[in-house]
């Protein structure tokens, strides 16, 4: 396990969602701070907004690949890099867990799509994938980037 990753389950184990602690771990790497990260990120946990639509880990993934493979210039080729990106990091996603889609990813597990999040208990992380999830998204994004040339 990376340092990384090992970072990431410590932000989810202490409260940050998904999205939050993906996108946590790369904050230093690509210049972002910490604190308003965590501020963008905080919508994405549950599938967006606990909609259970795109995976938050996902989301978390393609922010932090937005940080490391995208610029700000507005141009045709950087949205044709950066959509790239985002749709290979996605399939190496559905080929390890099936689908990037939270409700999929929860498939037997109790939930509901309210906006009051769950309260984080020690049977909460027994019963949920949610942390496999995050070190998976990690994971996959530092060997993603290992193997790119990061602009």
């Amino acid at each position: 396990m990376s340092e990384k990753t090992e970072k990431a389950e410590e932000l989810f184990k202490s409260g940050y969602n998904c999205s939050q602690s993906v996108l946590g771990v790369f904050c230093e790497e690509f210049g972002l701070d910490f604190d308003i990260a965590m501020k963008i990120a905080s919508s994405f946990g549950g599938g967006m907004g606990r909609m259970r639509e795109v995976c938050g880990a996902v989301s978390g993934m393609f922010m932090a690949a937005g940080l490391a493979f995208s610029s700000a210039q507005n141009s045709h080729e950087n949205k044709t890099r950066q959509y790239r990106t985002v749709q290979e990091l996605a399939e190496k996603f559905k080929e390890k867990n099936g689908s990037i889609i939270c409700r999929e990813l929860l498939k037997g597990v109790d939930i509901s799509n309210s906006y009051i999040p769950e309260k984080r208990t020690e049977n909460y992380y027994k019963k949920r994938p949610c942390i496999e999830l995050v070190r998976d998204a990690v994971e996959i994004l530092e060997e993603y980037i290992k193997n790119q040339i990061i602009i």
